[in-house]
């Protein structure tokens, strides 16, 4: 089997942060995110990140980060365009928004062959996650469906204080499979408990605290690059003309279809760790104050790199 790789989606920068969120540092060591995300990527295993960055941002990007990944582990950039579409579509007249998580991944076809992890740049997913995901990627290959995988948080690990999240809503059968998954862009804190909206805040659904949902860590074989490929122009076709400014192609739109056509077959590896992420400026003492107790509890070095 081909060794996996990490795909990590970086192109959607600060749009709510207000600034290249992923290169500001969360210690007094100038570490960002990314590089304990790639610290613990390396210790499962991974050999090889791609970067999906825009390409304006590419120089930030390698001084900031690529390179001094590249001493550790080696590093490739691709770059989401929002020109990239299917033969016969064209960007929507004022539209400035990229294509979402599924057509970021899809900006990596010419460049991956083998198993692949895809994770956000700005989501600290925690140790066990990097190992439970390399550990299966390198150990199933598809069978007469798709072997894939997700690392699943609990709903209440995942939340900020300060605003709302986009999470993928599980639903798993006994066996630990994916059943069912959907996208709820917007889920926050309530005063009488965690609810999602759809009609920008006119009503609202509940969800219980141990819901299971996706940060976006998932596992593939190389079979989703063409799936993901092939279904952007039915996408398009359906959402353009509804929402054509804001409609969003989804990696796990592309999964749900996928187990519901019986095709692919998703294992839900499930975390109990605390997820942490800078969505919102608010969040960043958090996020300093989570990463300076897990090296105090010796899960990781002062310095990373040295």
């Amino acid at each position: 089997m081909k060794k996996p790789v990490l795909i990590i989606m970086a192109a959607g920068m600060g749009s709510r942060y207000g600034g290249l969120k992923q290169i500001d540092p969360v210690d007094e060591e100038g570490h960002i995110i990314m590089d304990f995300s790639i610290y613990d990527a390396v210790k499962a295993g991974f050999e090889k990140v791609i970067f999906i960055i825009k390409k304006e941002n590419e120089q930030d990007f390698k001084e900031k980060i690529g390179n001094r990944m590249e001493k550790r582990i080696q590093v490739e950039y691709v770059y989401q365009d929002i020109e990239n579409l299917p033969e016969g579509y064209a960007v929507p007249e004022g539209r400035v928004k990229p294509w979402g998580t599924a057509h970021a991944v899809l900006s990596c076809l010419p460049v991956v062959d083998s198993p692949f992890a895809v994770i956000n740049a700005d989501d600290y997913y925690g140790q066990q996650a990097f190992q439970m995901i390399y550990d299966f990627l390198s150990s199933h290959e598809d069978t007469d469906k798709f072997q894939y995988t997700m690392v699943g948080y609990l709903l209440k690990n995942t939340l900020t204080e300060n605003g709302h999240v986009a999470r993928g809503v599980c639903e798993t059968d006994a066996n630990g499979k994916l059943t069912e998954i959907t996208e709820r862009v917007r889920i926050e804190k309530r005063e009488d408990g965690t609810a999602y909206t759809e009609d920008d805040g006119a009503t609202w659904t509940f969800l219980p605290d141990d819901t299971v949902v996706s940060m976006n860590m998932w596992g593939f074989t190389e079979s989703m690059m063409p799936e993901i490929r092939d279904r952007f122009a039915d996408f398009l076709a359906k959402n353009l003309t509804k929402n054509p400014l804001k409609c969003e192609y989804f990696l796990p739109f592309v999964v749900d279809e996928l187990i519901q056509e019986k095709k692919a077959e998703v294992t839900v590896l499930k975390s109990k760790d605390r997820w942490y992420g800078v969505t919102y400026k608010e969040d960043k003492p958090t996020v300093v104050k989570a990463i300076q107790s897990l090296k105090d509890q010796g899960l990781y070095p002062q310095k990373l790199w040295e």
